[in-house]
């Protein structure tokens, strides 16, 4: 049995920049997958998944806006993140169980024809979702995030990042927000980026998820990674779209994999987000809604 705990309602009520309506899916043990639904029913859906340290919450300049264009927008918190149930042991989170976990929930709000935009985390475990569900999925849009096989050495910055979140007693939320942003956070801001984790016994996810990114070959998760890529993405004709931030030292370039190995991605309109930084969502989220809205015109479901 997996110990967890769930972050009180109270915690959000100050959050004055989130009005929307909270859905949950129970998994295991008990656990709850809290997302946002957003839109008519029968719109096409876009599904935004979020990274480390980041929720839901990072999406509420960009899904009303979509919302209006006629999209239905569901953004799920990660398990350990947000509204969602959060493991007390650093040790009952591993990369294959986050992944079970989300294709618990997304088989059990069963949708259809799905257009992904991942960032961060987002992408690690979204593009694993495609890979075991990818008669799912039309679309995806790939920003800031890759699948890693741990066949190649990341960036220095990130090795620097596993170690700090390794060590650190008292995870600084705020700091890391807005260290990866080019724009400034508000206190307010910030403090809905700390919202969820009302003290550290609330933080292990977070504290533990960079060290789960498989960065040596013998990754527990690197095999099943490169088997996406060779079963599913190198395969992928169905469009993908880049919208990498130019500002992120971490991902910056990663988008040049997407282009040459995937199928899909040839044609396209990719895009460089001039100042977008790692959080692009916060640094430009109405750039990022008109590519969506144009990559998925310019792609019509068939």
């Amino acid at each position: 049995m997996i110990e967890y705990k769930n972050t009180p309602a109270t915690a959000f009520q100050s959050i004055a920049d989130y009005p929307f309506q909270s859905f949950f899916k129970t998994i295991e043990d008990g656990m709850q997958v809290h997302y946002i639904d957003e839109g008519q029913k029968d719109a096409e859906v876009i599904l935004m998944m979020h990274g480390e340290p980041s929720w839901s919450y990072l999406y509420r300049h960009m899904i009303p806006t979509l919302v209006d264009m006629g999209y239905r927008c569901i953004a799920p918190d990660l398990i350990g993140f947000g509204k969602s149930s959060k493991p007390v042991h650093q040790a009952d989170y591993t990369y294959a169980r986050h992944v079970d976990w989300m294709l618990d929930w997304l088989d059990q709000i069963d949708v259809s024809d799905i257009t992904l935009f991942c960032q961060d985390w987002g992408g690690l475990i979204g593009l694993r979702l495609v890979g075991d569900r990818s008669d799912r999925f039309a679309r995806i849009i790939t920003s800031n995030t890759g699948l890693p096989t741990g066949d190649y050495t990341p960036p220095e910055a990130f090795i620097k990042w596993q170690k700090f979140s390794q060590t650190v007693d008292k995870f600084p939320f705020e700091k890391v927000m807005q260290g990866a942003t080019t724009s400034e956070l508000s206190e307010a801001t910030l403090a809905a980026y700390r919202a969820p984790f009302p003290d550290e016994s609330y933080t292990e996810g977070a504290k533990i998820f960079p060290s789960l990114v498989p960065t040596q070959p013998d990754d527990p998760a690197s095999q099943k990674n490169r088997d996406v890529w060779s079963d599913v993405l190198k395969q992928w004709n169905k469009p993908l779209l880049t919208l990498f931030g130019d500002k992120d030292p971490v991902t910056k370039g990663g988008e040049k994999v997407f282009h040459k190995l995937v199928p899909g991605a040839t044609g396209q309109s990719h895009h460089t987000i001039v100042d977008g930084g790692h959080f692009i969502q916060e640094d430009k989220p109405a750039e990022l809604v008109k590519h969506i809205h144009q990559f998925i015109l310019s792609n019509p479901l068939t």
